[in-house]
């Protein structure tokens, strides 16, 4: 495989002098691979902060995760990014192209299709094999928090103390309680990273909260399988999740079933 050569940058965050407190400036990259070329999006901001990163409509400030542009099968639709299974041509996870950190929290709205899994990430680097031969996968890199049909994937009766349901923190910690709503029914969640503590609160309560960069985290990481001897990649990324900066990307994940996303907000603390 012909070897891969790419530039870790920073990513800019600035006020709009032209209309302070309604919209702000985000720049985001549109590729992976070196020279990176930037975008620049107006986009909507409210009088508490929170920037509004999918406008219902298009795909502005969004890419496929390691490409520049977005997987056939993810679709806009009546106001949802909405991932299409049945669609011909590509799939893939996505990102929205900066990076949000050291504290943010987020929030969105998301729908699973009956027996479907899919995932939101926060804090996620685009990278590579330790030879830069290949791509990794997103989630090697940063938290994921569940999405899933409880009732019907087998991966809610996995892992442990049911911490592969909904709003959980993927093979580590268990959202509890267990509020999510059934298969075709809207969930909200929001994300809260801040000074190191991860909050998840599901359609209103909070379901967990644990600690990012702490020895309670690598022990997190030693017991689920990105355990340093079963993933050993895996556990060095995530042990540095957000890399230096503490910066990361949200995006959204193609598990081959139909899922969709709306009200996706941003705001930095």
């Amino acid at each position: 495989m012909k070897k891969i050569s790419f530039v870790i940058v920073s990513l800019l965050f600035v006020l709009s002098p032209l209309a302070a407190q309604k919209t702000v400036t985000i720049v985001c990259s549109q590729g992976f691979q070196g020279p990176e070329l930037w975008d620049r999006h107006e986009l909507p901001i409210d009088k508490k902060g929170y920037i509004t990163i999918f406008d219902g409509k298009t795909f502005a400030g969004w890419r496929g995760y390691c490409r520049q542009t977005i997987p056939s099968k993810w679709k806009v639709e009546d106001g949802c990014i909405h991932l299409d299974s049945k669609a011909q041509g590509e799939g893939g996870d996505i990102i929205f192209a900066h990076k949000f950190g050291p504290n943010f929290e987020f929030e969105m709205e998301w729908k699973i299709s009956e027996g479907g899994n899919s995932g939101i990430f926060y804090l996620g680097q685009e990278t590579t094999t330790d030879d830069a031969t290949a791509y990794e996968p997103i989630y090697i890199s940063c938290p994921e928090c569940q999405v899933l049909d409880n009732e019907r994937h087998p991966d809610a009766k996995m892992g442990r103390d049911n911490n592969r349901q909904a709003g959980s923190l993927y093979d580590m910690v268990p959202a509890k309680p267990q509020n999510a709503k059934p298969a075709g029914q809207w969930n909200k969640i929001r994300i809260r990273v801040q000074d190191g503590t991860v909050t998840h609160f599901q359609n209103g309560v909070q379901v967990l909260q644990y600690k990012l960069w702490t020895p309670e985290w690598t022990q997190m990481l030693q017991e689920s399988k990105f355990s340093e001897k079963a993933w050993p990649h895996a556990f060095r990324l995530l042990n540095n999740c957000g890399g230096p900066e503490r910066k990361g990307f949200i995006g959204m994940q193609d598990h081959g079933d139909d899922v969709w996303f709306r009200n996706i907000r941003v705001k930095e603390l």
